[in-house]
């Protein structure tokens, strides 16, 4: 039986997320990653982290499936993380607060980044969170239930 004071344990997938990924470098490694940077020195010098805590992090990465290590792909010594499937799936989420501080985290007037769709060349919609039915819901409109392992 998994102690609930162990990620493992613990029965809420926002706490396990958080132990994952939740700290500030590995999201912003993730985030870098969808910005198609792959290389170690490459993420160095984007994030200005120092090399000891970005190898770690990348240490972690690659042990939990974030990321893949793969010969380079200009044919160089150099190895390149590449975001294996399950890091992809990370991408709405980066969105989310990506979103959200765009919203509440800098003045009118204030440089910052956005994100644009490709096709369009325009923002992104607000991302939200909808029922089975496509209502949109908030807060209080959702619950928490248990769920044991073989149930649906």
């Amino acid at each position: 039986m998994l102690d609930d004071a162990t990620p493992q344990g613990n029965e809420c997938p926002v706490a396990r997320t958080l132990e994952a990924i939740g700290d500030r470098w590995s999201l912003m490694i993730i985030r870098d990653a969808f910005d198609d940077i792959r290389r170690f020195s490459e993420f160095q010098k984007s994030l200005g982290v120092a090399k000891n805590i970005l190898a770690s992090r990348l240490k972690t990465l690659v042990e939990i499936g974030i990321f893949d290590i793969r010969p380079a792909s200009d044919g160089s010594a150099y190895k390149e993380y590449v975001l294996t499937e399950k890091g992809r799936e990370i991408f709405p989420l980066v969105v989310c607060m990506r979103q959200w501080g765009e919203r509440f985290l800098f003045e009118p007037q204030e440089t910052r980044s956005v994100l644009l769709d490709n096709a369009s060349g325009k923002p992104l919609m607000p991302i939200e969170v909808r029922s089975a039915s496509g209502q949109t819901l908030g807060p209080a409109d959702c619950h928490r239930v248990r769920l044991v392992d073989g149930e649906s």
